[in-house]
């Protein structure tokens, strides 16, 4: 079985192959999320603990968190499950993936360093691979300098150098900060807010004004009605009279 051993306080990682049984044994019913001791894989492993992250089957299947199995299983997946990607909206599969708990039919077994030994992994933990990307979003930029609201962020963006061309200047490649405020960003939320006063203002002079003339067309409706009933009123008076002669 290999072992992929991952360290997420330098950003490296090694795969290891483990040909003896009987030092992944203590690997197998664990879970996935679980903590396990690493003293059985060799010396230079003492004192680590790792956490279980996932693996992949000989047949290449993932793992999934929450099967409680470990065997193989066909589930109807959706956009937010893991081990499947939709290509259309709305699409659902059904897909082959295998239980959290461990067993001897995986071929590799992810794992994750959560505390370190005594003794240094070459490749693992005696090296420190830079973050490629620094923070774009202000707040943070903000956080990791421990800057005020009065100082520019826009100066404190972590650049990446671009690849060096024959003769030319060396030149950097910086991310747009994001939710900047800006006095542009704020003249458009004035902007926003002026207009939505403009059309509550326009809706409720519109409103009055239908209601003004609701209440003439009713007024006019009812002397109309008023009227009629007169009208009517007078008629048979008339017929009345005409027929007592």
């Amino acid at each position: 079985m290999k072992i992929n051993m991952s360290f997420p306080a330098t950003g490296c990682q090694k795969l290891i192959d483990i040909a003896d049984e009987l030092k992944v044994r203590p690997f197998y019913e664990k879970r996935m999320g679980q903590e396990v001791e690493a003293d059985t894989l060799g010396d230079e492993f003492k004192g680590y603990v790792m956490r279980i992250t996932g693996g992949n089957d000989k047949q290449g299947f993932p793992m999934k968190q929450g099967v409680l199995t470990n065997g193989r299983v066909r589930l109807l997946l959706a956009k937010g499950h893991s081990c499947y990607r939709p290509r259309r909206d709305g699409e659902r599969k059904r897909k082959s993936v295998r239980g959290c708990i461990v067993d001897g039919n995986l071929a590799v077994l992810s794992m994750a360093i959560v505390k370190k030994g005594e003794a240094e992994i070459p490749g693992l933990t005696d090296n420190t691979i830079p973050r490629r990307l620094g923070p774009k979003r202000a707040s943070k930029i903000r956080k990791l300098f421990n800057l005020t609201k009065e100082d520019d962020v826009c100066q404190y963006v972590i650049k990446r150098p671009l690849p060096l061309k024959d003769g030319k200047k060396q030149k950097f490649a910086a991310p747009k900060v994001q939710r900047l405020v800006t006095p542009v960003m704020l003249q458009r939320k004035r902007h926003r807010l002026a207009l939505k006063r403009r059309r509550g203002e326009k809706n409720r002079l519109a409103a009055a004004e239908f209601a003004k003339i609701l209440a003439q067309r009713q007024k006019e409706a009812k002397e109309a009605k008023e009227l009629k009933r007169k009208r009517s009123a007078s008629l048979r008076e008339s017929k009345r009279s005409v027929s007592s002669q």
